[in-house]
């Protein structure tokens, strides 16, 4: 049973691998001290873990994010210093237990025995994701148009950088120029093909294919930084190509 571990301290992720030890059938196949790193890997290796030992508080993204912007997670085991997430986390189906640090050997290995457990009553279901995208409409109109004074402008959907809400109006960012619009985010977002474009924010529709860097919980698109919610970034993250 190949098994991952997310943890950004140190001593912890040494502790789940020392205990990980006494189980013969669980092999730690990598350690990563955030959730982004992992992410990468999940995305390069073909081979992908059965468990993940999950830490819920990282700087960078938090746990229930991370399995947010997984597409069938593996058996997760929370392993958490935090008491308050027990509920919360098991809203989840892909967690198998929750593990309060300091944790014991004993503690440890029930809970691998839950995630075998889980592991063996579950089938693979390998063509679900693959019927869910068949159902994916295919984006076909490359431009719409816009009344700026009286005059209908015609804007290429793909050279649109951001949508921006400015009150009662809207924004609209291309590669060369910008155009003010009223009108609303929600109609705006009716008209972009969903394969290009996502909101990231309540005030903020960005191409994402013209990120050029996220940092924290912002993207910089051309000269502009875009705030992205935590509830729309594991979203985002999925739709990276990530190396």
């Amino acid at each position: 049973m190949n098994s991952i571990i997310i943890d950004d301290e140190t001593l912890a992720r040494t502790i789940i691998s020392q205990m990980a030890t006494k189980d013969p059938e669980l092999n730690v196949t990598g350690e990563f001290s955030s959730a982004i790193q992992a992410m990468k890997f999940l995305n390069e290796e073909e081979t992908k873990p059965d468990l993940i030992f999950l830490d819920i508080h990282m700087p960078d993204f938090t746990g229930f994010d991370f399995i947010k912007t997984i597409k069938n997670p593996p058996a997760v085991i929370l392993v958490t210093s935090d008491k308050n997430f027990a509920i919360e986390a098991f809203e989840y189906d892909c967690i198998v237990d929750y593990l309060v640090k300091p944790i014991t050997e004993e503690r440890f290995l029930k809970a691998v025995k839950k995630a075998k457990a889980k592991k063996d009553e579950t089938p693979a279901t390998v063509s679900v994701s693959a019927s869910t995208d068949e159902k994916q409409p295919t984006d076909t109109v490359n431009e719409f148009y816009v009344n700026i004074d009286r005059r209908l402008i015609k804007i290429d959907i793909p050279t649109i950088n951001i949508v921006e809400a400015k009150g009662d109006y809207i924004q609209i960012k291309t590669e060369t120029k910008n155009y003010t619009v009223h009108s609303t985010l929600k109609k705006i977002e009716e008209k972009l093909p969903s394969s290009l474009f996502l909101k990231v924010h309540r005030t903020y529709i960005i191409n994402t294919k013209k990120i050029i860097d996220i940092e924290d919980n912002s993207v910089l698109i051309g000269k502009d930084v875009v705030p992205v919610s935590r509830a729309n970034r594991p979203e985002l993250m999925k739709r990276l190509n990530m190396l």
